[in-house]
């Protein structure tokens, strides 16, 4: 049973079975600990219930589509996580158009229903520090339904409660959902995704290769991770969708739909982070409205 008062040095001795010589804690970010043999791992705590697991069932449900490469999970139980280092260099054009075909590539390993967990995953997981429910909707059979439902309107009510919108403000966001399916373009099978993908989950390796971390991974729209690469930067980004739609075309009409798909980490950043937030997800969601 794990011991929420262990150090990430003794929990990774734990988890990987190995003597620890040394461990270097960088603010914000997981710790870096070195085993006796010279590997330096990565050890994350729990951040939230459930964050663990969650995350370690997301990493391996990427890494089985063997398109994106992820860090390998070395161990891990409730409370840490320990996954391999990946050394980091510096984003290049021909990387980002590699990863921009392996994104595609995970995305077309598709899931079994929009709202499914990762294998192993729980249902109650997370992105960041919100909670975030992973209900497989087989009885949902579109995605404009359960990304209403189960992407849009739990954070409207969260940002609400929590006095980041004010409640006549949410009326706007339930105008969208009921034009989702207009605004949705075609129906598409549901997609393997990151589910948190913004540019501080995309490590671009010192050996010329992308690699993913942090996931909220759940099946979804494809196009969602990409709205997020948008929403919050990402080096190249124009090479990223070329090689993305070299590789798999997104359906005519993608650029004006961006604003649907960012409605979901908008309005989790409304919960989490402030009314800045909550004025922009209305601010996309008029627009969408207007259309």
């Amino acid at each position: 049973m794990a011991d929420r008062d262990e150090d990430p040095g003794q929990a990774a001795s734990r988890l990987t079975g190995r003597p620890v010589t040394g461990a270097r804690a960088a603010h914000g970010r997981p710790t870096e600990v070195t085993l006796d043999d010279g590997t330096t791992v990565m050890v994350k705590p729990d951040g939230v219930p459930g964050a663990v697991r969650a995350e370690a069932a997301g990493l391996r449900w990427l890494a089985a589509a063997d398109a994106v490469a992820v860090p390998a999970v070395l161990g891990h139980d409730e409370h840490w996580l320990v996954t391999e280092r990946v050394p980091t260099g510096h984003p290049d054009p021909a990387a980002a158009h590699r990863f921009g075909r392996a994104l595609a590539a995970l995305h077309s390993a598709g899931a079994p229903h929009f709202g499914a967990p990762p294998p192993g995953g729980p249902e109650d997981a997370c992105i960041g520090l919100a909670p975030m429910r992973n209900t497989p909707a087989p009885d949902w059979p579109d995605w404009p339904g359960w990304y209403g439902e189960q992407r849009v309107l739990p954070y409207v009510r969260g940002a609400v409660d929590r006095g980041t919108l004010r409640p006549a403000e949410a009326g706007v966001f339930e105008r969208v959902c009921a034009r989702l399916p207009e605004l949705a373009g075609p129906a598409e099978p549901p997609a393997r995704l990151h589910g948190d993908l913004w540019n501080g989950n995309v490590l671009w390796g010192a050996d010329g290769e992308v690699r993913l971390i942090d996931p909220a991974a759940h099946g979804g729209h494809r196009e969602t991770d990409l709205a997020m690469l948008q929403l919050f930067g990402c080096p190249h980004l124009d090479r990223v969708l070329a090689g993305y739609e070299e590789t798999a075309p997104t359906a005519a009409g993608r650029r004006e739909r961006v604003g649907v798909h960012q409605l979901f980490p908008l309005l989790v950043h409304a919960v989490l982070f402030g009314r800045g937030y909550a004025e922009q997800a209305l601010a996309v969601a008029r627009e969408a409205l207007a259309r």
